[in-house]
């Protein structure tokens, strides 16, 4: 790089702001505002289900974005610098998702056994298909220790501490780089990625056991959190190449984004489409080789209703092994369309679409009919459903607009910035 191109670059202005950012949060309090009416309409489970669904979701690729900033700093790659500070914008986003998520802790103590039935010890198993009362039930003995509202109070207070804390340093380091330059932000990053990668690890584990996998408390799986992580991995990097995609329509990104970081992006995608489809088929493998009623009957109630026909959820099963998986692979298998923006841009919305649906299959069918099946998955609640994932993800677009013009469009001071401008295959 030439002595002016690095002037330049030292001398980059702060990032422009962009304009409609009021847009997004206007389609975000409506959106909520839609769904917290499901509350009064339909019932508050069914608005409260869906409200935790759009949560999952959107806190699921949060936290993949900060795995992407967690392990750059690790390997010390050079490629991905120039993307690194919308990444770090993105993550702005976990204290408005904290906020989102004290209506669900305020009706769980409010509502015990609502969402999650074994938060009531009175609840009554034989409406899902049980025996019983939750706190009569021998399993919940021995997990009561865990299952408390009070520590899960608590540890959803951790999880968002944590990641709270985490992108508050990363994004402190690097706007502090910008200005003066010293190496010991990007030091200290490097230590704090690998501090925070297994604290991240160890608390999305938990807040998908907790949210998620306790909706049903008598299942077991060991592979759960990793199903979470690589759902979340899938979204963060689907919404990064959107950021990338539509920067560079705008002519934002232009000469700093170029198509080997697409590429970089896309080949990420497909890696983890293919991660993706070994955890997932890994843990239905594993089920059911062993055949134990304990670990089958969540598959079971997504396949066959009690009466023997097919589940609704059984076609969604299948739509996610053929549309999540098979259809993003085979695309994405091509170097055209990770090179090129209009073609990684209907990939990157399907892959986002189908996480969605993904996350719907393990949360959803916790509800059930009087008969213990679980409730259609097309029916009036999912429009609860759709309204919060629409709220909860325009307060995150926002929060990122927000964010956007308060540091340098890149790192400017990184000690990889001109290798990451200058990437090429």
């Amino acid at each position: 790089m030439s002595a002016s191109s690095a002037a330049s670059i030292s001398s980059a202005p702060a990032a422009p702001a962009l304009a409609g950012c009021s847009l997004p949060l206007g389609i975000g309090v409506a959106g909520l505002a839609v769904a917290a009416a499901g509350f009064v309409i339909d019932g508050p489970q069914a608005a409260a289900a869906g409200w935790l669904t759009a949560l999952v979701f959107w806190v699921g690729i949060a936290v993949g974005i900060l795995f992407l900033i967690m392990l750059g700093y690790i390997f010390d790659a050079g490629w991905s610098v120039v993307l690194r500070r919308q990444l770090e914008h993105l993550v702005s986003v976990f204290k408005w998702l904290a906020v989102l998520f004290v209506p669900l802790l305020v009706l769980a103590w409010a509502k015990p056994g609502l969402l999650w039935h074994w938060m009531d010890p009175n609840f009554d198993l034989s409406t899902i298909g049980g025996h019983g009362t939750v706190g009569t039930d021998v399993l919940y003995g021995k997990k009561s220790g865990f299952l408390s509202l009070g520590f899960f109070t608590v540890r959803t207070v951790a999880y968002f501490g944590i990641w709270i804390g985490l992108a508050a340093i990363f994004r402190r380091n690097s706007f502090s780089q910008d200005a003066d330059g010293e190496a010991k932000w990007t030091l200290s990053s490097r230590k704090w990625a690998a501090a925070g990668l297994a604290l991240t690890a160890v608390s999305s584990t938990f807040a998908a056991i907790d949210w998620v996998k306790s909706l049903d408390y008598h299942w077991f799986s060991t592979m759960y959190g990793v199903w979470y992580f690589s759902n979340g991995m899938r979204g963060a990097l689907s919404v990064l190449a959107l950021v990338c995609i539509v920067g560079l329509a705008r002519g934002t990104f232009t000469g700093v984004v170029n198509r080997t970081h697409l590429y970089d992006v896309g080949k990420l995608m497909l890696a983890f489409t293919v991660f993706w489809a070994y955890i997932t088929f890994s843990q239905y493998f594993l089920i059911w080789n062993a055949n134990i009623p304990e670990e089958t009957f969540w598959y079971n109630l997504r396949e066959i209703l009690h009466d023997g026909s097919p589940s609704q959820w059984k076609w969604v099963g299948l739509a996610i092994l053929f549309g999540y998986f098979l259809v993003p692979f085979l695309y994405l298998l091509s170097y055209k369309v990770k090179t090129a923006p209009k073609l990684l841009a209907p990939v990157a919305v399907w892959i986002l679409v189908l996480s969605l649906l993904d996350v719907c299959y393990n949360v959803l069918p916790f509800r059930k009919d009087a008969a213990g099946d679980p409730l259609p998955f097309l029916s009036s609640h999912l429009i609860w459903t759709i309204a919060a994932v629409i709220g909860v993800g325009g307060i995150c677009v926002w929060s990122y607009l927000r964010s956007f013009p308060t540091a340098k469009l890149i790192p400017i001071r990184d000690p990889r910035i001109r290798e990451s401008l200058g990437h090429r295959e």
